[in-house]
């Protein structure tokens, strides 16, 4: 058709030549747009390419059949292999089964015989920092979702003071200019001045058109990352010269037969205010350094941090449900079939990043921070923990985990928690309070690695359903072995394990009358007493001699005189 109208003469032949400039002009600004329907594509490929190989050959052969009886067969037939296809494919999940296969078949999977202990423990939850960080900016800014990063040494919840989404002018004209960092160890989190970094983005997550962080992402894309790669979580940190800088995480699509996701690396967009050159080049060619997975050992401020998209450690988590054969995730098999456990009363569902020291696992792991899963049995009603999952934040290609199941420990999973938590205080409204987000707490108390989870009690604003958080918050720590609940300080973490031997120490003493920890405690305890008492004993004999000495002094110059 495009060679017959161009043939009937010079005006239609510009005609063509400016359209076609036009559409390539299209094709190349605006590929941030259209760059969702190439990765749709490049996700299901292969179900695309089967679906219209069959309709091809079908369609062929009715237009060449004579037969009616034939052609209603072949339009049946084209029904049925559909209706399978989107029933298999979608209504059973069986994609989404392939897909999380692929990903155990890629995984470097370490299974660890002893767990790490944590360190640097968050005290506030998630939601409970987004809420307050909203509380201190104005009508025309928003807060970017915090994530826990790793800042001059220090764990750190940052996020961006941005332009508002609620004001479309504001998307359009202003820049990012400041940048909360505020401490996860502190009961106190404190948005003032000295946390709220002076820094200016060119780009942002609220920003509009191409000074958007994601669009301008994606038009640093060559044309094979174009179909490979997307964009994921933006994180806020500080590079090796001390700059702030912006760090989004790449999601890689790998396989042809049910294409899955993996870490593609990062790209780094450097602050910077918006001018001229810098709307031609986010228009052109995009903004950010791009760093893949194998480079990034090179920059020591991408090191141990956190710059793993959650969607693909998750992903990476449930695969462990593989770890029985490819067929025991099936409804007739499910023996050792997990799944990740997400409470429906949570805003801020796992992974929960934490802060864990592998020193002593003898596994040559880093310590540092990583995405933590409790998994648990498929059905409902078992809240059992079967595995702790360890995956690295910073993507490197490793994944460690701990086999509670098979070791019959009977540790109870996160689905549980949330009742212990409410039956150990009756006497709070928890209609209006929720313990949320309960993360790993592993440390050595009474001669072995106890696991507990940290748990924060959030409250609930009516009016949005949101979490809103305090600065001192109730916290309790959960024995996922034993069940108690031990109410601890949010002010005096270093008094923690010393509130949970001072609870639990009789119980663990009755149980496990193994445990010689427990006799060498009571003994020390007992000579620290003994000692006590010897001192307080002398010193009262001493003072008692004293005053002996001096009675008798008196007697001794009343006889002289």
């Amino acid at each position: 058709m495009i060679k017959n109208y161009w043939s009937k003469g010079p005006r239609q032949k510009k005609i063509v030549v400016i359209l076609s400039i036009i559409t390539l002009a299209l094709l190349f600004f605006l590929r941030d747009d259209y760059q969702p329907a190439l990765l749709f594509v490049r996700k299901f490929i292969f179900i695309i390419l089967l679906c219209f190989t069959i309709l091809f050959f079908s369609l062929r052969t009715f237009r060449k059949s004579a037969s009616t009886g034939k052609r209603i067969g072949i339009l049946v037939f084209l029904t049925v292999f559909f209706a399978v296809v989107y029933y298999v494919g979608w209504n059973l999940k069986f994609y989404d089964y392939m897909k999380t296969y692929n990903v155990y078949n890629s995984l470097q999977r370490i299974e660890i015989v002893e767990l790490p202990l944590t360190q640097n423990e968050r005290i506030q939850p998630l939601r409970n920092i987004f809420s307050m960080a909203n509380e201190s900016v104005g009508e025309t800014k928003d807060v970017s979702l915090p994530h826990l990063v790793r800042v001059d040494g220090h764990n750190q919840w940052t996020m961006a003071i941005q332009p508002t989404e609620k004001y479309v002018w504001q998307g359009i004209k202003d820049n990012t200019e400041e940048v909360f960092s505020v401490s996860s160890t502190t009961p106190f989190p404190r948005f003032s001045s000295e946390n709220r970094i002076p820094v200016t983005f060119s780009i942002g997550e609220s920003l509009k058109f191409s000074r958007n962080t994601y669009n301008a992402v994606v038009q640093r894309l060559n044309p094979w990352m174009l179909f490979n790669y997307e964009p994921s979580d933006t994180y806020y940190m500080k590079n090796d010269k001390g700059a702030w800088v912006q760090v989004v995480s790449l999601i890689k699509w790998k396989g042809f037969f049910f294409p899955y996701p993996t870490f593609g690396g990062v790209m780094v967009v450097e602050n910077g205010e918006h001018d001229f050159n810098d709307y031609l080049e986010r228009i052109t060619i995009g903004k950010g350094i791009f760093i893949s997975p194998d480079e990034m050992k090179n920059y020591e401020y991408l090191t141990k941090q956190n710059t793993l998209s959650e969607k693909v450690s998750r992903l990476q988590a449930e695969s462990l449900k593989f770890l029985g054969g490819f067929r025991d995730p099936l409804p007739w098999n499910m023996k050792t079939a997990v799944k990740i456990p997400d409470l429906p009363d949570d805003q801020n569902q796992q992974p929960f990043v934490t802060d864990f020291d592998f020193s002593d696992t003898k596994t040559g792991a880093f310590s540092g921070l990583y995405h933590w899963f409790g998994l648990e049995p498929v059905g409902d009603e078992r809240t059992s923990l079967t595995f702790s999952v360890f995956i690295p934040a910073d993507g490197t290609d490793k994944l460690y985990y701990y086999d509670h199941a098979s070791k019959k420990q009977g540790y109870a999973g996160v689905s549980a928690m949330p009742l212990k938590v409410i039956e150990s205080r009756k006497e709070y409204d928890w209609s209006a309070n929720k313990p949320v987000e309960f993360r790993p707490y592993i440390k050595n108390i009474a001669g072995k690695k106890r696991m507990f989870f940290l748990s924060t009690i959030s409250a609930i604003k009516k009016e949005n359903a949101q979490f809103d958080g305090s600065a001192t918050p109730d916290l309790a720590l959960i024995d996922s072995e034993y069940r108690d609940v031990i109410w601890i300080d949010a002010k005096k973490p270093s008094t923690w394990n010393e509130e949970v031997y001072i609870q639990l120490n009789e119980a663990w003493r009755a149980s496990e009358n193994g445990n010689i920890y427990f006799e060498k405690e009571q003994t020390i305890l007992e000579k620290n007493k003994s000692i006590l008492d010897s001192i307080k004993l002398i010193s009262k004999k001493e003072l008692d001699s004293k005053k002996i000495k001096a009675l008798q002094k008196k007697i001794d110059s009343i006889k002289m005189n």
